[in-house]
């Protein structure tokens, strides 16, 4: 399977006023799995479509193992593309379906007709295009599919056989966009695994786009977020879940949602979250402390709050709790555990400090240090 690094240097691309994509630049490594993960009309699928020569950028070049591909058309690139609605021709058998890609390239016009491609068409490529088919066929597992259309097909299969299609280019690189989302959602599931799988398998360069994070998290080597047309922030799941750039990335990632608090960092630099005083030190000035559900205490001396409502997860609770000024915060506790709270249900909230997060004014993250007890 070849597989080939991507480059993509100052990359802008607009429709009228508006600038879709504004200053990419972004590496793909060879054989990486890598997600555009962002909000529906980040740029994502605009970004993909260049990649593959759909799109035209406005600026900016693209580089394909080394070789500038910027504006070369579409067929020269040697990129599969697999897509959210399949794509696969009706008329046609799975079979025929899968070896379409290859009998464009491979024979001439006549050939491809359907009475006379097999009486004009050589036997030793047609033996090659079938050999090739078998294969990419087998590692989908849809080998007792090929005699059947599409519409004899589940969602699944489908995408299996778009898949196959891709597969059986040999491409220097996979480009799919949202390919799951037409799947519900224990298929869906079981397709992540089964993509993990082939990429595993293949060592092949994948950039794969979704608005799903728990997809990006859970199937990539890195991660390009998204927002507004500019990236966000790179890096693998754990950087972006444990070290988010930015506050927009801190809110983007993990479910649930990160929990914002107004916080201060007093002249001596010891912070304060809601009149609480904790043991962060950071530059004096206002800030917004994040903190996950995982990393929420119940603790002596915290932040009164009352609960709202209790959801379980198989071993976990999660309580949503509203602070004295109508804040809301989520903690999450091992279903067995006793909540903590009183007969009213209320309770006093701490955090593990050491895994906090710091944003200042302007969104971006502020170096912190914690002490034993915050300076008076």
């Amino acid at each position: 399977m070849a597989r080939q690094s991507l480059d993509l240097s100052g990359i802008r691309k607009g429709f009228g006023q508006t600038q879709v994509l504004k200053d990419i630049n972004l590496s793909v490594r060879e054989g990486e799995f890598l997600s555009l993960v962002g909000m529906s009309g980040c740029g994502k699928s605009t970004l993909l479509r260049i990649i593959a020569g759909l799109e035209a950028p406005d600026e900016g070049e693209l580089r394909i193992g080394g070789r500038d591909v910027t504006n070369s058309d579409p067929s020269d690139r040697n990129l599969a593309m697999v897509f959210q609605s399949y794509a696969l021709y009706p008329h046609m058998t799975v079979r025929q379906n899968i070896a379409t890609p290859l009998r464009m390239r491979k024979l001439g016009f006549a050939a491809r007709l359907p009475l006379l491609g097999r009486v004009v068409a050589s036997r030793h490529t047609l033996a090659e295009i079938d050999a090739a088919v078998a294969q990419a066929a087998g590692t989908l597992q849809i080998t007792h599919l090929l005699d059947r259309k599409p519409a004899q097909l589940s969602g699944g299969q489908r995408q299996r056989v778009a898949l196959a299609r891709a597969l059986v280019r040999q491409p220097a690189a996979f480009l799919m966009d949202e390919p799951l989302s037409n799947l519900d959602a224990k298929l869906r599931a079981h397709m992540r695994d089964e993509l993990v799988g082939l990429h595993r398998r293949l060592g092949a360069t994948f950039v794969y786009v979704t608005h799903d994070q728990v997809e990006a998290m859970t199937m990539s080597d890195r991660i390009a977020l998204m927002i507004e047309g500019r990236i966000e922030q790179l890096g693998t799941p754990d950087e972006l879940y444990h070290n988010p750039a930015t506050l927009a990335v801190a809110r983007f990632i993990g479910s649930p949602t990160i929990n914002l608090l107004p916080a201060e960092a007093g002249a001596s630099g010891a912070v304060s979250v809601k009149g609480m005083t904790t043991g962060l030190v950071a530059a004096p000035g206002p800030a917004t402390l994040g903190i996950r559900a995982e990393d929420v205490r119940v603790s002596a001396g915290g932040l009164p709050a009352r609960i709202l409502r209790e959801e379980k997860h198989g071993p976990d609770r999660f309580l949503t709790c509203e602070l004295a000024e109508g804040e809301t915060i989520v903690l999450r506790q091992k279903a067995s555990d006793p909540t903590g709270a009183d007969a009213d249900g209320w309770l006093s909230l701490g955090f593990a400090e050491e895994r906090a997060h710091l944003f200042g004014s302007n969104g971006l993250r502020r170096d912190f240090r914690v002490v034993e007890k915050a300076a008076a």
